[in-house]
């Protein structure tokens, strides 16, 4: 009896804990709406093996931002991606500053975003040449554009750097690496950038 009387007590602090979460967790949303309404925003990226592709789906949960995957004419295979080989295709994009990728999938007409999240995983501390593809194939003046990225070692400090430092004429903020972030972080960032 005494055991059962414990148990109800803790269920019902348990759902007590939870309920509060949920609501913490509803505010936060309803902050983010209240910051980003009327605004609307893009989260374009570019994924190969799947590991920003999770980021950006989170960074859409977080912003009700509409997700457009940067699709390479030619999609890299795992040999292409390996960087212990300097004759792989990555190795050679990537020691070439003037490479840009043939863009496939969809097309994207940006006209109607304001915010254009930007995002990619990290290679040799820069952002893979078809991002560069990309932001040279569309229009970004006038809009926020945020770089995020996620990487196996690397900070996303010199690729965002390097990325302004080649199209000074975008309105860049500051960008972040999303490893493993959770939608919940993910929404206290973006409440930070003021947008």
């Amino acid at each position: 009896m005494q055991g059962e009387h414990i148990m109800n007590k803790l269920l019902l602090t348990l759902l007590a804990v939870f309920g509060i979460a949920a609501t913490a967790c509803a505010q936060q949303r309803q902050t983010m709406e209240r910051q980003t309404e009327g605004k609307k925003i893009l989260i374009a990226y570019f994924s190969a093996t799947g590991t920003t592709a999770q980021a950006a789906k989170k960074l859409a949960d977080a912003t009700g931002g509409e997700l457009y995957a940067i699709t390479p004419a030619k999609p890299y295979t795992a040999a292409d991606l390996n960087w212990h080989d300097n004759h792989s295709r990555s190795s050679v994009e990537m020691n070439d500053p003037s490479a840009r990728p043939a863009l496939g999938g969809k097309e994207l007409d940006t006209a109607g975003y304001d915010v254009v999240f930007i995002g990619y995983p990290i290679w040799w501390d820069l952002a893979p040449r078809v991002v560069n593809t990309f932001i040279e194939s569309h229009s970004l003046k006038g809009k926020t554009v945020i770089p995020f990225a996620t990487s196996g070692g690397s900070t996303i400090t010199n690729s965002a750097a390097e990325l302004k430092k080649s199209y000074p004429g975008i309105d860049w903020r500051e960008g972040r690496l999303l490893n493993r972030a959770s939608t919940g972080s993910i929404r206290s960032w973006v409440e930070g950038l003021g947008l």
